[in-house]
């Protein structure tokens, strides 16, 4: 029975995190200072990956403006949120963050 429990409270839930940028040309018209911003922002998200809380991330390449999405597995929401805001591109104010909750189906 505590088997149960405990693998009960361990479920990961799933959210997907889309990045705005501040134009639909960001993608190719980024000043130096937001290039190092987002140099900042693929490092940052590349460590979650690391530690397997980032299941993908990367750019989606939408012809009406590039931009970011990632699918991560954490606890609660609210770990979403924070994983969101303390991204380098969110704490500069150079682009904002949607957070929503996913029904991942997975490969077996």
């Amino acid at each position: 029975m505590q088997d149960d429990v405990s693998s009960a409270q361990s479920v990961k839930k799933y959210f997907v995190i889309k990045l705005i940028p501040p134009r639909p040309t960001f993608a190719q018209d980024m000043t130096e200072k937001e290039r190092n911003i987002m140099k900042q922002h693929a490092a940052y998200w590349r460590d979650k990956t690391d530690k397997g809380i980032a299941v993908v991330y990367g750019p989606v390449l939408d012809p009406r403006g590039v931009y970011g999405l990632g699918i991560i597995e954490v606890e609660d929401e609210s770990q979403a949120h924070t994983l969101a805001a303390n991204d380098p591109a969110a704490k500069t104010g150079l682009q904002r963050f949607e957070v929503y909750p996913m029904r991942a189906v997975l490969r077996k």
